[in-house]
């Protein structure tokens, strides 16, 4: 282990927040927003190549984010150091959050670590991120008002060889409410390509967030993958924000009108 401080107080805290006082109701959260890695773990013995790349944060999916954000006045609540240091989208008992390989990159500063130094690891990135968002929620549920989680993601158009030609995934687990209307809502736009549960499912492990924090509480989640090539740039950035958001307006309406929201 490298000491009990993995993060230096010259670095900043684990997390950042967006328009805390977001009159939305949505709650956004951006997990894989950063590639930036702590100075205590250096590369991690990756190189330069890998650690710009998906493997290491989700490319253009804070840049979506912090749009989206703007655009409906929504608090966003994104992580500062890469998920190859922790995967905040994994609880801690997961081997993923620590990934020892990651799709065809093996990554030599995860190997066998010990459980010391993945609480140590939890402790710095997991446990104070996820902290953030319980506390924004609850205050907005102990307030009267409606909260909808949105999670902010996106994969790589090439995965172990094999081409993703969809464009954007609506993902749900066991509650499928918004995911649902959010699918209705890009039908009816004639949006091309989006799927459900695309290009991972409950059943890839990659729906923690919105468990521990949607489930739970009963409130109206989603899970949104944007492949990253439409959003590494700015341009891409803007147009599917701007989608996006409208996706969000229609299907938050339509459950207000239906009386379909429910929390604990």
């Amino acid at each position: 282990m490298l000491g009990d401080r993995l993060i230096d107080p010259s670095e900043g805290p684990a997390f950042a927040i967006r328009r805390p006082g977001g009159a939305s109701e949505v709650v956004l959260v951006c997990e894989h927003a950063s590639k930036t890695m702590p100075k205590a773990l250096g590369t991690l013995g990756l190189d330069p190549a890998a650690l710009e790349s998906h493997i290491a944060w989700d490319i253009g999916a804070m840049g979506v984010a912090e749009r989206l954000s703007d655009l409906l006045d929504a608090t966003l609540i994104s992580q500062r150091f890469s998920r190859l240091v922790y995967d905040c989208n994994r609880p801690p008992e997961s081997a993923d959050a620590y990934p020892e390989r990651s799709e065809v990159f093996d990554v030599p500063g995860n190997k066998g670590l010990d459980q010391a130094e993945r609480s140590r690891r939890a402790a710095a990135l997991y446990v104070p991120f996820h902290q953030a968002v319980d506390t924004i929620i609850d205050e907005r549920l102990a307030e009267g008002r409606d909260v909808a989680l949105v999670t902010v993601h996106s994969f790589t158009p090439v995965y172990f060889g094999r081409p993703r030609d969809g464009f954007l995934g609506i993902l749900h687990d066991e509650d499928s409410l918004l995911a649902d209307a959010m699918l209705d809502a890009a039908a009816a736009a004639r949006m091309e390509r989006v799927s459900r549960n695309y290009p991972y499912g409950p059943q890839d492990g990659v729906t923690h967030t919105l468990k521990r924090h949607g489930l739970t509480r009963q409130i109206a989640n989603v899970m949104l993958e944007i492949r990253n090539d439409l959003i590494s740039g700015e341009d891409g950035q803007i147009a599917w924000a701007g989608q996006i958001a409208g996706l969000l307006r229609v299907s938050l309406d339509r459950l207000n009108h239906e009386g379909g929201r429910r929390h604990a």
